[in-house]
């Protein structure tokens, strides 16, 4: 798939079909996704694939602050939790902030690799959504995440079984300034 056909056929899915994602095929995916740049090519991000009960139980107990994704999560076969190795990116060595974004990196890198996921599943035949409501803080309890990282987005993923209409867009006099 050419990436314009990708990045304009990508659609956020909601709805699964039951059918099991392949270990190999999700190990093929983060391969592919490895290769988003980061901040200083410090590769922060992290992925686990939770599926079965321990899924239904992030569904459950993660997300009432907004229940509708708790379905979306329990109708996925696999749900990929996105996380990252904190006070990386965006630091220097000696653990000062490189710009005055401070750590505000950490979110820029893990969005384009989010991105970069979603895109790659899209193109492989998988359909994903980025899901930021949610309790990290339980979410990272339930799947023993050590204290270095931190969990940062929740990507349900499956074969879709939906086949949703594009929104509409902005235009591009929205979108662009052009100055000289």
């Amino acid at each position: 798939m050419e990436v314009r056909d990708c990045l304009k056929s990508r659609r956020s899915i909601r709805k699964f079909t039951a059918q099991a994602v392949a270990p190999e095929l999700i190990a093929d995916l983060i391969e592919t996704t490895s290769y988003s740049p980061s901040w200083k090519h410090t590769q922060i991000c992290r992925y686990v694939a939770v599926t079965g009960a321990l899924k239904d139980r992030i569904a459950e107990e993660c997300t009432s602050f907004y229940p509708h994704n708790c379905e979306i999560i329990k109708n996925a076969p696999l749900l990929m939790v996105q996380c990252f190795i904190k006070n990386r990116s965006g630091f220097e060595r000696d653990g000062s902030y490189s710009t005055h974004r401070e750590g505000g990196w950490q979110m820029y890198d893990a969005g384009i690799q989010a991105g970069a996921l979603c895109n790659a599943a899209h193109d492989l035949g998988l359909g994903s959504v980025i899901l930021g409501i949610f309790d990290d803080v339980k979410v990272a309890e339930l799947i023993h995440l050590s204290e270095d990282r931190e969990v940062v987005a929740l990507i349900p993923m499956g074969y879709a079984d939906e086949t949703p209409n594009a929104p509409r867009r902005k235009s591009v006099e929205d979108l662009l300034t052009f100055l000289s």
